[in-house]
């Protein structure tokens, strides 16, 4: 599976910035894209937390440099996002199995995703003893019968198809924090 996938992608810096901010936004529990948008907490144990717009906009801006390698990198004419969204999976947090492109009637625009795009905002202390979490990876499933894992690292931007099936493993300490987005 070609995966793209940028270290450093933000500079830690600019993710501590992201997540100062999100230390004081609003925060409700993650929803599960399904016939009907819902929190559900036997697949999904996360919150989506809300933030200025000017962290909206410096997110968007480093996802943004990303666009044109990206479309050329999976041969895809991208040229717009949905529109980021920041997650926390605290410990014992995780997203079960699921895909990010769908077709369902509470969502009708995640039909058009193309690409998931994951920006780790922390490390994992798997890769940085100083790491903000454990557990926590992102496993993807690129067929049947193979999957692998992506340990997060501060700053590292990982983008793929949205039709391929993923999800977070639980958190096992700390807490975990990412922002998503869909290229379309």
């Amino acid at each position: 599976m070609t995966l793209y996938r940028v270290p450093g992608a933000m500079d830690e810096t600019t993710c501590r910035r992201v997540r100062a901010a999100m230390e004081t936004g609003a925060c409700e529990p993650a929803e599960v894209l399904a016939d009907i948008i819902e929190v559900q907490s036997q697949v999904r144990r996360a919150a989506e937390i809300d933030v200025a717009e000017d962290i909206i906009a410096l997110v968007g801006r480093h996802l943004d440099a990303h666009l044109d390698p990206i479309a050329a990198l999976y041969r895809l004419s991208l040229d717009s996002r949905e529109g980021p969204s920041f997650l926390r999976y605290g410990s014992g947090g995780f997203y079960k199995r699921h895909v990010d492109r769908a077709h369902v009637p509470s969502w009708p625009s995640s039909a058009h995703r193309q690409i998931t795009a994951v920006l780790f905002l922390g490390s994992s202390l798997e890769v940085e003893p100083s790491g903000e979490f454990g557990g926590g990876a992102l496993r993807l499933f690129p067929d049947e019968d193979a999957s692998f894992d992506i340990v997060p690292t501060r700053g590292m931007l990982v983008a793929f198809p949205a039709s391929i099936p993923h999800e977070v493993l639980v958190v096992t300490s700390g807490q975990r924090d990412a922002i998503v987005d869909w290229f379309y």
